[in-house]
């Protein structure tokens, strides 16, 4: 997966966006069925497992292969697109790759129509055609690779001549599937009565018509889902699940604002547990209501927003801590409040004239909700207790859509992908372009050929004509001024930058590039899916345009012929000699590193001698990557991505120069990725899924001037960055967004959940963490080293002392009641299920009932749900708790490396003969009501507790322990009981509290942050990457004006044409240092340089005359916690520590900050007669004396010394030998070492400067 950088929240996605159901299979046959109903829930014994299924060979490895797609899609959606049958005509770069990420992102069915013989200029965009395919019909071809990229995806070639292609869409049983076609995409232009037959024949049985065409440097396309198509979400978004709080039903009138309501009309006010983004007049359902509100569940009612007037004058925050804390009591209360607040400013006004208007406004109170109801229902709200979920629901929308005939001519203003052309008008003459090589075909029989002069001046003239006859058309598409997007009806009055475009697009008709390919095989396979009704199709027509790629004159040289003519049509033979040359570094091979390899295969770069691609990546390849990583295949599993891809592109291309690696690029690699390796490259292209290796690789290119492409993908959405030395911002100069904004309190984890997303996360924090990974470790590191560990312990709060004693300490009570085997784990596991299920519950019940006896107020209300303790029975164990004893045992077999047990019918057995028994249970003490509602402080813990159990781990010997090995979470391994541990807990959580059980695969989603990823979103975004980087290899970052001749983009593909964005990057940030010297701003490309091995005396000083003031502090860049130089040690060089005549001389007073002792002494030395006591003291000074010229004579020694030394010596680790050995190696490589400063300037402001490079040989 990829990391996507744009302002919205993941959290709620990463549990709202995968709700699906997996199949659920029954037991292998060689076990009998085994099926106990419990009361608390409806689950059979083996539901919520995967590792005995993994162990049976019953695994759903398509299900695997598509869980990043799932949490993108959700499971209804996946399962309308197996319904979708796909004909796909043509084959050439756009064809194959739309076939390819349909194929992967699993379709019921991809057909494939492209009789036309292989050219070897087709292998510049189409990657499975081979040099012995050329002559050969192009489907037939790539058949058997596409078929080879997803064995659940049936892909065959269709056999039948153009002009029977719109009677093939009449064909009812495609594939032997039992259902028709669902979706036609046509990739090349045919002729226009063959496409308006087309689209006519999809129109008329409601298959989705999408056209995607790349015609040399123009990308375009249509898509056309009918006379009537439904959305049922139209951007993909999660539903907000909103908890209630409170129910009240209050009057209209005085501050209570609610649209549509009159004075005097009563309302149902939902008080929430967040708050909601809805609108008035937006859907909700109803969902677990009690009692008597329960036939509201399910029911769907029209909300309005709840609002309050406020005297402008008091500038109420709802915001503010106190106003928030404020909203969480009754509304009746809030009410009143307000109206005190309201009340008191008009009387004050009143006081004052009252001239003029009492100035209000209307505030809208977030955490509540008006529901629409009658007032028959109302009255039934006043049995409200508790419980309650809000859902908010997308209404479904219908639209229609113009015919392709139509939309040709009746489309004024076409989408452009650049808002600032579209704006323009710069649409038009693409849609006339297409629309005069669709006459041009008509009237010649052939289409434009490639840099043909008589073709373009005939499709200029064509174009002309059809505008010319377009004018008079209501509504359609000719040369007119666009003003803000706006046609203005007037004619343009230069036409001869158009005439040139008209010319330039027909001269490149026939050429393709393959990362427009890609862009547009990305994009369109999303459309298909849009025939689901999840995600709003694109508007009919988007163009995109790039004509910066095209030189003044382009011929085909030696290229002609070859695979690589359409591109030199394009870019000219001067680019191609260059990127042949080209040096890059590839840093990650996931599924954006395997469109890059793909594209600079293709593309041909790095073939010449001495030139070279290296791509690095640390990761095998796992099943779950085969959904969109398509340079793999199942019997690659396993094997590194680095190797296994470059030998696959190494095939498509044997010229290219490639090595891969396995090696993580960062801070504990720079001896590998040295200054040599960094100087050596042209450029830095990034693949990466995490923020730090991003920091990291724009942090080198900013040191070594190296231009940077960036991409990341979040399900449908993407962005794209070019980053150029000098001209545009850098990564890290980006904005982070805090990732614990919406963070869930742990007083609502551990006490009060009410959504399953709370049981998820409890789950995974407290139960796999503490139990499977932080015990196992404790024990280790205590059984190992005991000193070791008592040493690091106190470095812990106390509240996680206490609780890794306490694990510590249960571990070895274990060991003593017999041998560790299965049965132990077992026992293990039961008492996890009477503490966290039985006993944890019956504690919280008894204190937050006398909580409600003392206060005299309902306790368990809103919220707050009063919790049920799981049920167990030693003969007839209940199902849920089998499935949590059997996930929970295996976890503690795999820990005290004991056989697992994973038939289920001897697991059973084996319970049942241990006859076990919940422990008998009182009371908690009194005082553990008052915990109970902390959520602001953490656990507090009795110090005296601590020291008891240190006191007894003390006394254990560790030589009789057992070792035990920690728990690594993997949740793509269903062998390893990690995700039905998690599973079983989470659901008997849930049930503890009457929430919704959660699916295994949601819990798998969640709790293993599963970020949804998409083949055809990858796709898309590294096509449009792929022409920043033709534009760096034709030198475009070094030309006047280079910034306008970039782009980036942020395009989400679920959301149609409104957020297909391109954009020019943004500028390099401009600092300002505050500095009187010689450098008064700098961006994060710059750099100080000071040459020549120098003193730590004459560096600084070199820095303070370059910056123009003091140096404060000199560290090494990025570690400001050690100290190359500080100017506080200057000033103790003048310090004074002395005896004289019997008296202690300290001077200044600031010695007794770093030697508060002395401050005893002194007094002690005017008191004390000779002796020993005197003595004492007399030696305290004199051996703060003697420290304090050990530091004068440190710090000017280090003065005097090189530079360079003073670096090593703070620099250096002083604790471990390995980092001692890697800190050599890279600083024995290195003239220089990096520094930063930090200083004030005159008026004792804060000072930014740039990075510090010290080249001392």
């Amino acid at each position: 997966s990829q990391e996507y950088r744009a302002p919205f929240n993941n959290n709620c996605l990463l549990y709202s966006a995968l709700m699906f159901c997996c199949g659920r299979s029954g037991p292998p046959p060689s076990e009998p069925q085994i099926v106990i109903s419990a009361k608390t829930m409806a689950v059979q014994w083996g539901d919520w497992m995967g590792a005995w299924k993994a162990e049976e060979g019953q695994i759903d490895v398509e299900a695997d292969r598509l869980s990043r797609a799932q949490a993108a899609f959700g499971g209804e959606t996946m399962a309308r697109m197996k319904d979708i049958n796909v004909l796909i005509l043509g084959c050439r770069g756009v064809g194959v790759e739309t076939a390819k990420n349909l194929v992967l992102s699993n379709v019921g069915s991809v057909t494939v129509w492209d009789p036309e013989k292989a050219t070897a200029q087709d292998r510049g965009a189409n990657f499975y055609l081979t040099e012995s395919s050329v002559g050969k019909p192009r489907a037939a071809e790539c058949l058997a690779q596409l078929k080879s990229l997803n064995p659940y995806c049936k892909v065959e070639a269709l056999d039948a001549p153009e002009a029977k292609l719109p009677a093939c869409l009449s064909e009812a049983n495609v594939l032997s599937t039992g259902r028709g076609y669902g979706a036609l995409v046509v990739t090349e232009l045919l002729p226009q009565q063959l496409l308006v037959a087309l689209n006519t024949e999809a129109r008329s049985k409601g298959i989705a018509f999408v056209l995607a065409v790349n015609l040399g440097v123009t990308a375009s396309i249509f898509s056309d889902f009918g006379p009537r198509h439904v959305i049922t979400d139209e951007d993909g978004e999660p539903t907000q699940m909103l908890a209630v709080g409170a129910a009240e039903v209050i009057p209209v009138g005085g501050i209570v604002k609610v649209s549509g309501a009159k004075e005097g009309d009563k309302i149902l006010v939902l008080s929430l547990a967040s708050d909601h983004a809805l609108q008035d007049g937006d859907m909700i359902s109803l969902d677990d209501m009690r009692g008597d509100l329960s036939g509201f569940n399910g029911k769907q009612f029209k909300v309005r927003r709840f609002c309050v007037l406020s005297p402008t004058e008091c500038n109420l925050d709802v915001k503010d801590v106190s106003t928030k804390e404020m909203l969480k009591s009754p509304t009746s209360e809030v009410l009143s409040n307000f109206t005190k607040q309201y009340d008191y400013f008009k009387a004050e006004f009143d006081k004052k004239g009252g001239e003029g208007k009492f100035k209000q406004r209307e505030i809208t109170l977030f955490n509540r909700l008006v529901i629409d109801l009658d007032e028959a229902d109302l009255a039934k709200w006043s049995a409200y207790q508790s419980g309650g979920l809000v859902n908010s629901v997308k209404p479904s929308i219908t639209k229609e859509y113009q015919s392709f005939e139509q939309s040709l001519v009746f489309t004024p203003n076409p989408q452009m992908m650049d808002q600032e052309a579209w704006h323009g008008g710069e649409g038009c003459w693409v849609h006339l372009a297409i629309a005069a090589a669709l006459q041009f075909r008509n009237d010649k029989g052939k289409w434009p050929a490639l840099l043909d002069d008589g073709d373009a001046t005939e499709l200029l003239n064509a174009a002309k004509k059809i505008s010319e006859e377009n004018k008079s058309k209501e509504g359609a598409c000719w040369l007119q001024k666009i003003e803000w997007g706006f046609p203005s009806g007037e004619p343009l009055e230069d036409l001869a930058p158009f005439e040139a475009r008209f010319k330039r697009f027909s001269k490149l008709f026939a050429a393709e590039l393959t990362g427009l390919c890609a862009f547009l095989g990305g994009a369109v396979a999303q459309e298909v899916i849009k025939k689901t009704g999840k995600f709003t199709p694109i508007e009919q027509w988007i163009h995109h345009d790039d004509g910066i790629l095209v030189p003044d004159n382009s011929s085909l040289g030696e290229y002609a012929g070859t695979r690589y003519q359409c591109q030199v049509a394009i870019l000219g033979t001067a680019f191609m000699d260059a990127i042949k040359k080209q040096r890059v570094f590839l840093v990650g091979c996931g599924a954006l590193g395997c469109e890059y390899l793909k594209g600079l295969a293709l593309m041909g770069a790095c073939t010449a001698a001495g030139s070279k691609l290296v791509v690095t990546d640390m990761d095998r390849i796992e099943v779950s990557n085969l959904s969109r990583q398509f340079l793999f295949r199942q019997s690659d599993v396993g094997t590194p991505k680095s190797t296994s891809a470059a030998r696959v592109v190494k095939g498509w291309n044997p010229d290219l120069q490639i090595e891969a690696l396995e090696k993580g690029v960062g801070t504990t690699s720079e001896d590998f990725f040295d200054d040599a390796f960094w100087t050596s490259k042209d450029l830095c292209w990034n693949a990466l899924d995490n923020v730090i290796a991003r920091k990291y690789t724009d942090k080198c290119c900013l040191w070594y001037g190296l231009p940077l492409l960036e991409s990341g993908t979040l399900g449908t959405k993407s962005n794209s960055d070019v980053f150029l030395p000098g001209i545009t911002k850098s990564y890290n100069d980006g904005i982070e967004t805090d990732a614990n904004e919406n963070q869930i309190a742990m007083c609502t984890l551990r006490s009060f959940p009410y959504l399953p997303l709370h049981c998820i996360e409890f789950a995974k924090q407290a139960y796999f963490s503490d139990y499977l990974e932080f015990a196992p470790q404790q024990y280790e590191s205590f059984r190992k080293d005991m000193a070791g560990f008592f040493e690091q312990l106190d470095a812990m709060g106390e509240a996680e002392q206490f609780k890794s004693l306490k694990m510590i300490k249960k571990i070895i009570e274990q060991q003593k009641t017999g041998a560790m085997d299965f049965d132990a784990c077992i026992r293990a596991a039961f008492d996890h299920y009477c503490a966290d299920f039985i006993i944890s519950i019956r504690n919280l019940v008894h204190q937050c009932d006398e909580i409600e006896k003392s206060s005299g107020k309902p306790f368990w209300t809103g919220t707050k749900r009063r919790p049920i303790e799981a049920k167990w029975d030693a003969k007839n164990p209940p199902a849920e708790g089998l499935e949590y004893l059997y996930a929970t045992a295996n976890c503690y077999a795999f820990m005290w490396k004991v056989p697992y047990v994973r038939n289920r019918g001897e697991f059973q057995r084996r319970v049942e003969k241990l006859d076990l028994q919940v422990p008998a249970w009182s009371p908690p003490a009194a005082d553990g009501a008052a915990k109970v509602e902390d959520e602001e402080e953490g656990d507090k813990v009795d110090p005296a507790a601590i020291e008891a159990l240190k006191g007894e781990l003390y006394g254990v010997d560790v030589k009789s322990l057992k070792a035990a090995e920690a728990h690594d979470f993997e949740k793509d391994d269903d062998t390893n009981f990690h995700i039905d541990f998690l599973t079983a807990g989470t659901n008997l959580r849930a049930a503890n509290y009457d929430i919704k059980v959660s699916e295994r695969s949601t819990v798998k989603v969640t709790a293993g942050r599963i970020i949804p990823a998409l083949a055809t979103t990858t796709a898309m975004i590294c096509g449009l990457v792929d022409l920043e980087f033709m534009k760096i290899v034709l030198g475009k970052h070094k030309e006047e004006g280079a910034k306008d001749k970039f782009y980036n983009a942020n395009i989400n593909l679920a959301t149609g044409s409104q957020a297909m964005n391109v954009f020019r990057p943004e500028e390099a940030i401009i600092k300002k240092t505050k500095l009187p010297g010689s450098i008064a701003e700098f961006t994060a490309w710059d750099k100080v340089e000071v040459r020549g091995e120098l003193t730590l005396e004459a560096l600084v000083k070199e820095l303070e005359q370059k910056l123009g003031s003091r140096v404060d502090r000199l560290f090494p860049a990025g570690n400001d916690k050690v100290n190359i130089y500080d100017s506080t040690q200057i000033k103790k060089l003048n310090w004074k520590i002395e005896l004289q005549d019997g008296k202690a001389v300290i001077d200044p007073e600031e010695v007794y900050t770093a030697w508060p002792q002395l401050k005893m002494a002194v007094q002690m030395l005017g008191r004390l007669p000779e002796g020993g006591a005197r003595k004492n003291f007399e030696n305290q000074v004199q051996a703060a004396a003697k420290s304090l010229q050990s530091v004068k004579d440190t710090f000017a020694e280090s003065l005097k010394k090189p530079a360079s030394e003073a670096y090593v010596a703070a620099a250096r680790p002083t604790d471990d030998e390995e980092k001692q050995k890697y800190f050599d190696a890279v600083h024995s490589k290195r003239s220089y070492v990096a520094l930063q400063v930090y200083m004030n300037n005159p008026e004792g402001e804060d000072a930014e400067t740039p990075i510090i490079r010290y080249t001392f040989r």
